[in-house]
């Protein structure tokens, strides 16, 4: 089956960045009947296939939205489970990053993470520095709003400090400025569990990422649903504000 699928993907139109909001730990695991981190627990065997999965099919940049800033208002015991899950997974899988040549990043506010998960993150990062193959990027307590109103003030106080001038500050300045200013924006955009929304993820980036939305809960979500939204990226066309037929007499000039 999975085989049958990959067949099916032409390798020249992989988007090079996939960014995935995995939703609906939480829920999985009320409809298993347990509590709440249950489901997250599960939910990390799902990151690591598909960041297998990426790897394997070629894909060079996932963004993977673990946390974001709202979450932190969620129960205090989730809260804490969910740090402490972190600490524990990444210190178990800085070797098969390594191994496997996938280098790790992270966006969002870090100055909010327990002072162990602070720790063991940059400790990850410096660790798989080196490798050149998928790049994961983790979106931990991040939210564009956040991203967006920083890059705002880091602006201001460059303007005032006679680094840029206002006049000056155009597209290609503000981008500069974000979380993402090392990656490509991404092209597709999965969301799993069923909802309908961006959910203040990468709001900036995504304004031409083609959206996929899945019903499959994330600790449901394999290498199959993987290749299933490519296929499915694969067959829309993307246009970027053009004509059908200006996409096609450019095709034919490459």
């Amino acid at each position: 089956m999975l085989e049958d699928l990959i067949a099916k993907i032409k390798t020249d139109r992989l988007p090079r960045h996939i960014a995935i909001i995995m939703d609906g730990n939480g829920r999985w695991a009320e409809e298993q009947g347990q509590e709440r981190l249950y489901g997250h627990f599960h939910g990390v065997e799902s990151v690591r296939i598909i960041v297998e999965g990426c790897a394997e099919l070629g894909i060079e940049y996932l963004t993977l939205y673990a946390f974001s800033t709202e979450n932190w208002d969620r129960p205090k015991q989730e809260v804490e489970g969910l740090m402490s899950l972190f600490v524990d997974t990444i210190r178990k899988e800085v070797p098969v990053l390594n191994k496997n040549n996938i280098r790790l990043h992270v966006i969002g506010d870090l100055s909010l993470l327990p002072a162990d998960a602070h720790r063991e993150l940059h400790e990850a990062l410096d660790m798989t520095s080196h490798n050149t193959g998928l790049n994961v990027i983790l979106a931990l307590s991040y939210s564009s709003r956040w991203e967006l109103v920083n890059a705002v003030k880091q602006i201001g106080l460059d303007v005032e400090a006679g680094k840029i001038k206002a006049e000056g500050i155009n597209q290609e300045v503000l981008e500069q400025y974000l979380a993402t200013s090392e990656f490509p924006d991404p092209e597709l955009m999965i969301r799993t569990s069923g909802e309908y929304r961006i959910s203040n993820f990468l709001l900036y980036q995504l304004a031409y990422a083609e959206l996929y939305f899945t019903n499959t809960r994330w600790p449901d979500f394999r290498k199959e649903n993987l290749v299933e939204a490519i296929l499915d990226f694969q067959g829309r066309k993307r246009r970027f504000g053009k004509t059908d037929k200006q996409i096609e007499e450019e095709a034919q000039l490459v």
